[in-house]
């Protein structure tokens, strides 16, 4: 083959472009997560315009309604029509949703709220959500394809993990530029949210991957270092491609044997050899050939076949469990942390209140962000250097939810609040670190984002579940506080009127941890579940493999 009719060379892994683009989906991702911030200015935006629990916990479900409920169509166009429309839609949806809920807190100071601000407010926040998901989409697909199955694991953390840091990242710039003022924050979500989505126009895009080879070990299985290229087409997935005119196929008995005598077409593409042991014999090449490919390409699940699939509804229903019971807490760790400060405390300081609420909105994200990027390396780890399935990383998510609700659950004093955040942010982060890579390895690439979308319709049944739950919860203990709470000192404790806060302490949600927690324990045996059978297919596959190779 001649230079001229060469394909053009693909950037190296490690190359400017491929970097840059990572840099760009990680901005993009940063700017998507901006939900997870609700819970430090909810409780001043129900003060402002005298809403309920229930209502602030319908308005914070309408942002969480806009990311998860829009997954299915973003995927789609991503996967179709590339990152420019999504990117520009998340830009306007951003800079609409925060400046109009700016608009509404400015102007409700003491106003009664009304059905349309409740209804405004839904919009606003709806949007922010919908814009949420269509950059997370363009981030996470454009990393997804651009590097190798053995890293995909460690960078798709990477770029979800500025997901779990958006909310720590903007309350910083608010709290050290604008302490205390609420308007400010929301015009910095705005404007910095929707600036990095213009700029991802730029620098986000697939990069292909670079030709691959393979060392191979005298066991002939794959061992040691591995490169990869992209999904390939044709059927020689036997070979691997040593030069223009040479192959090698590996031979059960000599290990490395020669094939030179087996004819490759041109227009097949070379790819590494997957199956642990292949028969040399030539009528067996094609049917091995289809095989291997077929292991390498992993599956291609998609559309009607995803519905009637059992592993679909096996990773919805644990999703659905764990993402609601932390959007339950995320929605609500501002309102928790009030009433744990309130609780017996007749020094009583607004200020004081707002700086523990804001710790605890700074732990969740900062452990938002740790989560997706240790998830990441563990679930990378798990495949390649334990042989296991990504699926049992489930299990470690799981423990640490129930952890996380037992430990919430202990919790009397504001000051130890921290530690249940914390452990929080850190299964939560982990989850939506690690669900999109189990659903490359369960579903296929190709189709990545569409079928993300429809996973990510789980945290609407769990979220909306548990956070309506939780907020009916503490308002009925807000309307039965004894006249006692109601002193003249607690009327406008947290600048909330009487009849919308609870100044009870854990008693004021603790019943909604319990069921939380019960969840949780169910998701945890589900993913145990999950990882054994994933791991019983694996071992179903290898023994057909070899035993097709040994006819």
């Amino acid at each position: 083959m001649t230079p001229s009719n060469m394909e053009p060379q693909a950037p190296a892994l490690l190359s400017t472009p491929r970097m840059l683009s990572l840099l760009g989906s990680i901005l993009v991702s940063l700017s998507s997560g901006t939900n997870y911030i609700y819970s430090a200015y909810s409780p001043q935006l129900g003060a402002r315009l005298f809403l309920s629990h229930t209502q602030l916990n319908v308005i914070g479900l309408a942002g969480n309604v806009g990311v998860y409920l829009s997954g299915p169509a973003w995927g789609r166009v991503v996967d179709s029509r590339g990152p420019r429309i999504p990117l520009i839609t998340a830009s306007v949806c951003l800079l609409v949703g925060y400046l109009g809920i700016k608009r509404i807190y400015d102007g409700g100071v003491g106003t009664a709220s009304s059905f349309m601000h409740v209804v405004a407010l839904i919009a606003c926040t709806f949007m922010t959500g919908l814009a949420g998901n269509a950059g997370l989409a363009v981030a996470m697909n454009t990393t997804a394809k651009s590097f190798p199955e053995a890293s995909r694991g460690t960078t798709t953390g990477l770029v979800l993990s500025g997901f779990g840091l958006s909310a720590f990242f903007f309350a910083a710039i608010a709290s050290v530029a604008f302490p205390g003022d609420i308007s400010a924050l929301l015009l910095i979500l705005g404007l910095g949210a929707a600036t990095p989505m213009l700029l991802g126009l730029v620098i986000v895009r697939q990069i292909p991957l670079p030709p691959a080879s393979t060392t191979l070990g005298i066991e002939g299985g794959l061992h040691g270092r591995e490169e990869y290229q992209s999904i390939p087409s044709g059927d020689a997935a036997l070979f691997i491609r040593e030069n223009d005119s040479n192959t090698s196929l590996l031979d059960p008995t000599e290990h490395v044997h020669e094939a030179s005598n087996y004819h490759v077409p041109e227009s097949s593409t070379a790819v590494e050899l997957v199956p642990d042991r292949i028969a040399s014999r030539g009528s067996s090449i094609k049917r091995d050939a289809s095989r291997a490919k077929s292991v390498h390409d992993g599956p291609n699940i998609y559309g009607k076949q995803l519905w009637l699939t059992s592993d679909f509804y096996l990773i919805f229903v644990i999703m659905s469990l764990l993402s609601g019971t932390g959007l339950m807490y995320i929605n609500n760790v501002g309102s928790i942390s009030q009433a744990l400060y309130a609780k017996g405390n007749p020094n009583y300081d607004e200020l004081e209140a707002s700086r523990w609420q804001a710790a605890q909105v700074s732990t969740l994200s900062i452990c938002n962000f740790a989560g997706r990027i240790l998830i990441g390396l563990i679930a990378d780890l798990t495949r390649i250097r334990l042989r296991l399935p990504r699926a049992y990383c489930f299990c470690i998510v799981s423990t640490l939810f129930v952890i996380s609700q037992l430990t919430a659950i202990n919790v009397n004093d504001v000051a130890h609040l921290w530690k249940a955040t914390a452990i929080l942010g850190l299964a939560y982060g982990s989850l939506f670190g690690i669900a999109p890579t189990i659903v490359i390895d369960w579903f296929g690439l190709s189709h990545l984002s569409e079928n993300w979308g429809y996973v990510s319709l789980s945290p609407l049944v769990g979220a909306n579940i548990f956070s309506l739950m939780f907020g009916r919860n503490l308002d009925s203990h807000a309307s039965n506080d004894d006249s006692e709470t109601h002193s003249p000192l607690s009327l406008k404790r947290g600048g909330l009127p009487s009849e919308h806060q609870c100044f009870d302490g854990r008693n004021c949600y603790v019943s909604s941890l319990y069921v939380t927690a019960t969840a949780c324990l169910i998701a945890l045996g589900l993913s145990v579940w999950a990882g054994m059978r994933d791991q019983r297919k694996a071992m179903e596959a290898k023994r057909e493999v070899v035993w097709d190779a040994d006819e």
